[in-house]
């Protein structure tokens, strides 16, 4: 057994040792897939985090934290009789080969990437073009992923200028619904927006979360220096006034590299 195996094993029988109905923790025993759902999509953004801080210090201890959520989620299963942790590798590794079957010497008509899932689709009885695009995915990113796949068939924008002009529409579209001040219009037309500032991103090569990610970072940098300021005047920011601390953010700005 490789050191890698032994490891497995172990986790395994962790997880097993967590769950046990007598003798395991009263947290792990009443948890549910509904439960631990939310901290596996969590750890999974941990994941996506310290790669793009390039923190390869701290980015086992998140893999690992991701890996036993699989195994948590395998563990739960087991206990239904659903399925086990090695079936889960199997189907993963099963899934693989057959995606690269010139690699692995399997028989193959030399379909191309999409024909090989759209095969996979057809075997869970998903059928249609934006079958398999989990709901659950990123809201950013599945609206990317729908047109993108809507593309592959010619429904699509044929540049990014075409999507800037559709932002353009979009954007006087939901000004439009302003002055109503209808709370199910403006959500429906932001909605618009927000989809074709996806699919912007798409156009342009770039990954819509990732881009959020990068602003969501870039704007508490700049108002955690913007309080460090404050603070060094005495001040915290409720006691400065908003053209206070838009100089301090300005400032913050031009000092940027």
């Amino acid at each position: 057994m490789t050191d890698a195996q032994a490891q497995i094993a172990r986790l395994l029988d962790l997880m097993a040792a967590l769950r046990d109905p007598v003798a395991g923790c009263p947290w792990d025993q009443v948890q549910t897939f509904d439960t631990i759902s939310p901290y596996t999509i969590e750890e999974a953004y941990e994941v996506a985090d310290a790669i793009a801080r390039r923190d390869m210090a701290g980015l086992p201890d998140e893999l690992g934290d991701l890996l036993f959520q699989v195994v948590y989620h395998a563990r739960m299963a087991e206990e239904i009789g659903a399925f086990t942790f090695a079936d889960v590798a199997r189907a993963i590794t099963e899934k693989m080969i057959r995606r690269h079957p010139d690699l692995f010497g399997q028989d193959t008509d030399h379909a191309g990437w999409d024909a090989l899932k759209a095969k996979e689709r057809m075997s869970r009885a998903e059928t249609g073009v934006l079958a398999g695009i989990p709901p659950g995915l990123p809201a950013l990113t599945r609206a990317a992923k729908l047109t993108s796949r809507a593309g592959r068939v010619g429904f699509d924008w044929p540049d990014a200028a075409a999507v800037l002009d559709k932002l353009d529409e979009e954007i006087a579209e939901l000004r439009a619904e302003l002055p109503a001040g209808n709370p199910a219009r403006m959500a429906d037309e932001l909605g618009d927006v927000l989809f074709v500032m996806a699919n912007l991103a798409r156009k342009l090569g770039l990954d819509p979360e990732t881009c959020l990610h990068q602003a969501n970072q870039k704007f508490t940098r700049r108002f955690t220096a913007v309080e460090d300021r404050l603070a060094s005047m005495g001040l915290a920011p409720g006691d400065a006034t908003l053209a206070d601390m838009e100089a301090h953010w300005t400032d913050v700005k031009r000092s940027e590299p």
